[in-house]
């Protein structure tokens, strides 16, 4: 019997499961409190206003969401801050979104697109000029309770000034997936497991039968 490969395999999902989706459930009103004041402490150079985060964490459901981030890097070379030589804001910004990545990725977040502007609007009405925003991307979040966790982390306080000396200007809203084409990490990796178990006993199998 090889029933130890489908055993691996759960093993496996439930070590996923464990990381990628929110066990604790929403955020509760004490929680909103401390996580606002922290950020407040530790986040004195964002423009965020406290009433728009503590909107948002009250209204917390407790699921997954995705922020899109509308960015508009300077352009040419613009002074690294920290050496002061000239570099592109590209090459700054990673100065920030290295470490911040990394620390997203341990709480189970990750890009879900990211795309580099090719023309002006095409279809515009009742709104502002265009802001020349030269890239869109959106990154996904367990929780409302992960974003407020790592914004309000001390260790990124430091490298915030890498963003502000690469960004000319940004707009960043959290929004909910209703329809995707994309195969999010939620299907594909318990697809990927069976998939996986399956061709890992038919071979055994035929090891088997070929001794």
């Amino acid at each position: 019997m090889n029933w130890y490969i489908w055993i691996v395999a759960a093993l496996a999902y439930l070590v996923f499961a464990a990381w990628y989706f929110n066990w604790k459930g929403p955020l509760g009103p004490d929680e909103v409190t401390r996580l606002v004041a922290q950020m407040e402490k530790n986040s004195s150079q964002s423009p965020t206003d406290p009433d728009i985060i503590r909107k948002f964490l009250e209204t917390d459901d407790g699921k997954e969401f995705v922020m899109l981030n509308l960015v508009r890097l300077h352009t040419g070379e613009v002074a690294h801050p920290e050496t002061g030589q000239m570099t592109t804001s590209p090459e700054i910004l990673q100065g920030y979104f290295g470490p911040f990545s990394k620390a997203l990725f341990r709480k189970a977040g990750h890009p879900v697109f990211m795309g580099r502007k090719k023309g002006g609007y095409i279809d515009s009405w009742n709104s502002a000029a265009d802001e020349d925003f030269q890239v869109v991307g959106a990154m996904r979040y367990r929780s409302r309770r992960d974003l407020m966790t790592l914004v309000s982390d001390p260790r990124f306080s430091d490298s915030h000034k890498f963003k502000l000396a690469a960004i000319d200007g940004t707009i960043s809203f959290p929004m909910q997936l209703r329809m995707s084409a994309y195969l999010r990490p939620k299907i594909w990796v318990p697809l990927l497991l069976l998939l996986l178990a399956s061709l890992g006993q038919n071979f055994l199998i035929l090891f088997e039968l070929r001794k």
